[in-house]
């Protein structure tokens, strides 16, 4: 990677990147690389390989790759919540899971209203371990990411999960194809990307104290792809895929600059001993690059 690489389109970029960075492809011979969480305590990360159904997992000292999870269920999106525990959107399930520390698998939600969710997508976990989910069509809209199957609620909707009761509701709704999302430091905004508008498009919503959304608001717009996931770090500035790059976002909605990456990035996450390495799942490698910011901390 070189400053070639690097669109700085404001100065205040220039103190979140070094230009001598260098990208490293971690691993590649995937189809369609997604949902990366990384375990501090193991120093490892798990990501997605949709189409070919399998979880797997890199250790970031010795970068030796093995399998997480195989079959997968065509797992997607994947976080930790607040015990460190794993949290997956499963698309040929249709259902959100949580895998205990004893390796067991608990059903959080997989249906609302008696009826099954499209195909859960990407997670998000809050301090009060509600857990907040986007539920597009695109692992029912084909074979190749899920399972083909009409759609039960006719409709593509943000859902939360109550934490203690695991008691589901919807809390927005209006999407061609909810994406990824993400929490301001605060948990007062509520990044949500809509990807099924043809360009990029995100949303920020304001969060009450019970659990609901108020009216959503553009925060950014982009013609050179589409947005898909996103992290947030500690100075609230928002970092998403669109295309075959991650754009970096202030927190009023600036764009100061873009990581060019060789291929078309699906999502991304911060990790490492500081969140200072950026992880980045793009069609079918696994990179990453060093920054001058950290990740906002989730746990």
């Amino acid at each position: 990677m070189s400053a070639k690489d690097f669109e700085i389109l404001h100065d205040r970029f220039k103190l979140c990147i070094r230009t001598s960075a260098s990208i490293e492809r971690l691993f590649t011979g995937c189809r369609w690389t997604e949902g990366p969480v990384y375990f501090p305590a193991l120093r490892s990360l798990v990501f997605s390989d949709i189409p070919n159904d399998r979880m797997l997992r890199i250790d970031e000292e010795s970068q030796a790759v093995s399998v997480f999870r195989r079959p997968a269920d065509y797992t997607n999106g994947n976080t930790l919540d607040r015990q460190g525990r794993l949290v997956s959107c499963q698309h040929g399930t249709r259902r959100v899971i949580r895998t205990e520390h004893d390796g067991s698998v608990t059903v959080l939600a997989d249906r609302i209203g008696g009826k099954r969710f499209n195909s859960p997508n990407d997670v998000v976990v809050k301090s009060d371990d509600s857990i907040w989910f986007t539920d597009p069509s695109y692992g029912i809209d084909s074979n190749y990411e899920g399972h083909q199957a009409p759609s039960e609620l006719g409709e593509r909707c943000v859902y939360r999960i109550d934490g203690r009761t695991l008691d589901v509701n919807k809390v927005a709704d209006g999407f061609k194809q909810p994406n990824g999302l993400a929490f301001s430091v605060d948990e007062r905004r509520l990044f949500i990307v809509d990807s099924g508008v043809g360009h990029g498009l995100m949303r920020v919503f304001d969060v009450h104290e019970n659990g609901t959304l108020g009216a959503g608001k553009e925060f950014a717009r982009y013609d050179g792809g589409i947005f898909d996931g996103l992290r947030i770090d500690v100075d609230d500035r928002v970092w998403t895929s669109a295309g075959e790059g991650v754009l970096c976002y202030e927190a009023d909605g600036t764009l100061i600059g873009r990581i060019v990456m060789p291929e078309r990035v699906s999502n991304l996450t911060f990790g490492g001993p500081k969140r200072n390495r950026l992880f980045i799942t793009a069609t079918s490698s696994l990179y990453s690059v060093l920054v001058a910011v950290s990740g906002a901390k989730t746990l």
